[in-house]
């Protein structure tokens, strides 16, 4: 039979007692215990302490195990330590999956305010497609997700947080900017700018267009929203991005219109895992994520 952790503590107080004139080894007991409690750690095979004619000795395999059950104790102490300061939020870790899109227009202010409040919590962002946040979050690789309702995924709870919608983005005076607002089928007559065909706004671009049975004449695809914004400010073509991405690259030479006819809103929210349950840290992120104006 092991010992406990409690029949660790009396050995360890007993050794470091008055009565063996030993020096303390690293480990302090405030509660001195008398030397008969030893007896419990008959279980451990053997004696670990002596009765000289005139005090308490450990035997040579106490004297071994004596070190060994101090690190066990700091060992546990600190383990202990640790696990309250990872529920007390003093301490900890979160991953975080965004969208381009939200990583960069929403999350900056956002982890500022999470900074503030838990100052030694620190937070990994990574900016992915729809999909890769999906696959990150299953996996347990993210302990949150923000991204796009996820289709199809029994495994993944979804928690709407705001809503966006699409914009046109034009250079300078061009001709839509004219209008308080272009219709889809309107940007298949300028040459067009196209973002990550993986990405979920392109999906949802390439799918409105469908549905108003029209078809755009893309110069180029870019990887990058702001690499779209720079090319469309040189006067290369427009493009189409969510709201929100235009806060990113919003800049001299550039401005943007609402697309209606059809009127699109993308509901944008958090991504959890039904088998992961969150840590406390990532419950914190995520009430100020929806606490967020």
């Amino acid at each position: 039979m092991n010992p406990s952790i409690q029949q660790l503590r009396v050995f360890v107080a007993v050794a470091h007692s008055a009565a063996l004139q030993r020096p303390a080894s690293g480990y302090t007991f405030p509660n001195r215990r008398s030397p008969s409690r030893c007896a419990n750690l008959k279980s451990v095979g053997g004696a670990l302490f002596a009765r000289t004619t005139r005090q308490l000795a450990l035997t040579p395999e106490g004297e071994a195990f004596l070190p060994v059950a101090v690190r066990l104790l700091n060992d546990w102490n600190e383990a202990f330590e640790d696990l309250n300061d990872q529920f007390s939020k003093q301490r900890g870790k979160v991953t975080i999956a965004a969208l381009p899109t939200l990583a960069a227009g929403l999350f900056p202010r956002v982890i500022k305010r999470f900074h503030e409040a838990y100052p030694r919590i620190n937070l990994s962002l990574h900016d992915v497609l729809a999909d890769q946040i999906n696959q990150m979050v299953r996996e347990g690789r993210a302990d949150l997700g923000l991204s796009v309702p996820p289709s199809d995924a029994d495994d993944l709870t979804f928690e709407p947080v705001l809503e966006d919608s699409y914009v046109a983005v034009c250079p300078s005076r061009h001709p839509l900017l004219a209008q308080a607002a272009v219709a889809w089928s309107q940007l298949a007559e300028y040459p067009f700018i196209g973002i990550n065909r993986l990405s979920s706004s392109r999906q949802d671009i390439d799918r409105i267009m469908q549905s108003v049975g029209e078809r755009l004449d893309i110069l180029c695809d870019a990887r990058q929203i702001a690499t779209v914004g720079r090319m469309v400010a040189a006067g290369l073509g427009i493009s189409v991005l969510p709201s929100l991405s235009f806060r990113q690259i919003a800049t001299d030479g550039i401005e943007h219109r609402p697309l209606v006819e059809p009127t699109i809103r993308r509901e944008l929210g958090i991504i959890l895992s039904r088998r992961h349950p969150p840590s406390a840290a990532t419950s914190a992120l995520r009430q100020l994520i929806h606490d967020h104006p």
